[in-house]
């Protein structure tokens, strides 16, 4: 009988085209990867991989076993979606993943909450602005900001959230030296985006010589710190006392806020529960998202 956590290293290193980027993956050796491969090919007798300069391809043989290992994969995850839909206890693992800025500057609390009314459940936050694959069960529910709902994939079950908008901020300090004839702000920059092209011209303007980050904590730290000024959501601007609204610029939409699950499991009790918990939050901090406290 085949091993199919031979078969996972081996659907690794097919997709990624490397041992190291399978390696990365799944969170393990080099080596392990390359022993896993072996002990695959050992036992049907056939060479999985050519090894290239560019990385690894699969053979002939290995193109029909790769096909035949997706359907394995995907029949095991059916199986596991199908009996984690039917559990309908009020405990056990909860997933749950959002942006940073959700997670840590506004719904922190609201969990704490959810897990006072229901103290068997274990949840697990994953603070992320990467859509996680809930077929794969990386997560079982998924907040998101997402602008067109035709951008998520159509197995996911969407509830629509308020709409989110962002605005741009400044430290109190670093606009009063603004406001009196003081160098011009930088523009902090998150995730490796430039410099706006509105910013660069009229009377909102930087220095066009950007501050970069690529966590939104530091971004934070940095415009409190009166290095200059950002954009961020309004539900983080507005709530801090050290920052202001930049004078002349208007909101932003970043979109609606989604509560999405996939499949069976957004019927489990767990699921539900938290579910319908979130979202009268979300509903609740609509006019926070919208701006309207500034």
């Amino acid at each position: 009988m085949i091993d199919w956590d031979n078969v996972r290293y081996f659907l690794a290193a097919a997709r990624e085209g490397s041992v190291r980027g399978a390696a990365q993956r799944l969170g393990v050796n080099h080596s392990t990867v390359l022993r896993r491969i072996a002990q695959l090919e050992d036992h049907l007798g056939a060479q999985m991989f050519e090894k290239l300069p560019s990385g690894y391809r699969v053979t002939a043989v290995g193109a029909e076993v790769l096909e035949l290992a997706e359907q394995m994969e995907a029949s095991s995850r059916q199986l596991e979606t199908r009996v984690f839909g039917r559990d309908q206890s009020v405990s056990g693992l909860l997933r749950v993943t959002l942006p940073p800025p959700l997670a840590g500057h506004l719904l922190m609390p609201d969990f704490a909450d959810f897990i006072r009314l229901h103290p068997d459940i274990e949840m697990e936050i994953l603070p992320s602005g990467e859509l996680a694959n809930l077929t794969n069960r990386e997560a079982d529910v998924a907040i998101r900001v997402v602008y067109n709902r035709e951008d998520l994939p159509l197995n996911l079950h969407g509830h629509k959230g308020p709409e989110l908008y962002g605005g741009f901020y400044i430290s109190r300090g670093r606009l009063a030296e603004w406001q009196k004839g003081g160098p011009d702000p930088r523009w902090i920059a998150v995730s490796g985006t430039g410099v706006p092209a509105w910013t660069r011209e009229g009377e909102v303007r930087t220095t066009g010589t950007p501050f970069r980050t690529t966590d939104f904590d530091a971004q934070l730290a940095a415009v409190r710190h009166g290095i200059g000024m950002t954009a961020m959501p309004c539900f983080v601007g507005d709530a801090d006392p050290l920052l202001e609204r930049v004078p002349g610029t208007g909101l932003y939409l970043y979109g609606p806020v989604w509560l999405l699950t996939q499949g069976e499991t957004r019927k489990t009790k767990r699921v539900r529960l938290f579910t319908e918990f979130v979202s009268h939050r979300l509903a609740a901090y609509a006019p926070l998202f919208a701006g309207a406290y500034k």
